[in-house]
């Protein structure tokens, strides 16, 4: 009778330990679903916009020489899972008088078709204090990757706005940088450990009524560095950043008054310049 009574009671602890697992597996909590909006800040030396500085301004309204000209710069994204997407990011930018902000608004569409990631939205830049630097562009982007070869981006943006960062603008000139377009092409491959080498070039074609009526010229702008990535969102990405045609991008760094007439010294914003930045995401 003990024996079998030690049988019972072993046989009943079993059933409870089993049913204690079973009742804790389905009360244990779920993981928590990724959240549709995301957010970024970052510090960067330099604020490069297609090659060209965006710090550009000094307090004596002369152009900047010194290469760090730092800007602070954040935004967020909310991505359905149906692949649209709406999103807003910022910067400190000094190279319109009256403004200190652009300020970008997107949205668009994302999906898979075959081999490709393919993107294709609208963008607007907005430069409160002064708008004749407002500009909107169409875009479309695809993607293909490989965990070999590294991911290749092929992205296009095309102006529809009369107004182009102030190289064109209705109100002032008359002058129309609808039709302005942006080809840009992207490299990027994990090349040790948390280290991803990252490198592009892109052609901005200027619109007819910008290269007939100002000095500007059609340029090809390039960025080629690598980021290191910390953990927890965390990463530091230093880039060599510029373009040609520096010449016909030309801005006034200073100006000495002599007997013989007023002698200028320029600098371009086309410049090549070494550029880091960290960045945080959330």
């Amino acid at each position: 009778m003990k024996i079998r009574s030690a049988t019972i009671k072993m046989a009943t602890m079993a059933l409870c330990l089993a049913a204690a697992a079973g009742a804790s597996a389905q009360t244990a909590p779920a993981a928590p679903e990724p959240s549709p909006i995301t957010a970024n800040i970052s510090l960067t030396s330099n604020y490069k916009f297609r090659g060209q500085d965006q710090d550009a301004l000094g307090n004596n309204g002369f152009y900047k020489t010194n290469a760090a000209k730092p800007a602070v710069q954040g935004g967020f994204d909310y991505a359905h899972e149906s692949g649209f997407y709406v999103g807003n990011w910022n910067s400190s930018v000094n190279w319109l008088p009256g403004n200190s902000i652009e300020s970008d608004i997107y949205g668009g569409y994302k999906f898979k078709a075959g081999v490709f990631d393919l993107d294709f939205g609208v963008l607007t830049y907005i430069y409160p204090g002064n708008r004749n630097g407002n500009t909107t562009e169409l875009y479309g982007a695809a993607t293909w990757s490989d965990e070999a070869i590294g991911a290749f981006t092929v992205k296009y943006s095309s102006t529809v706005s009369k107004d182009y960062f102030g190289f064109a603008s209705n109100r002032t000139t008359g002058w129309k940088g609808r039709g302005t377009g942006y080809l840009n092409i992207a490299y990027s491959k994990e090349i040790f450990p948390k280290v991803t080498l990252k490198a592009a070039v892109g052609y901005t074609a200027l619109s007819s009524d910008i290269r007939r009526n100002t000095p500007y010229k059609s340029y090809v702008d390039y960025n080629v560095g690598a980021t290191y990535d910390f953990g927890g969102g965390l990463s530091l990405t230093g880039a060599v950043v510029g373009a040609n045609k520096k010449d016909a991008y030309q801005a006034t760094t200073g100006q000495v008054v002599l007997p013989t007439g007023t002698l200028t010294y320029s600098e371009s914003p086309n410049k090549a310049r070494f550029i880091a930045t960290l960045t945080k995401t959330f």
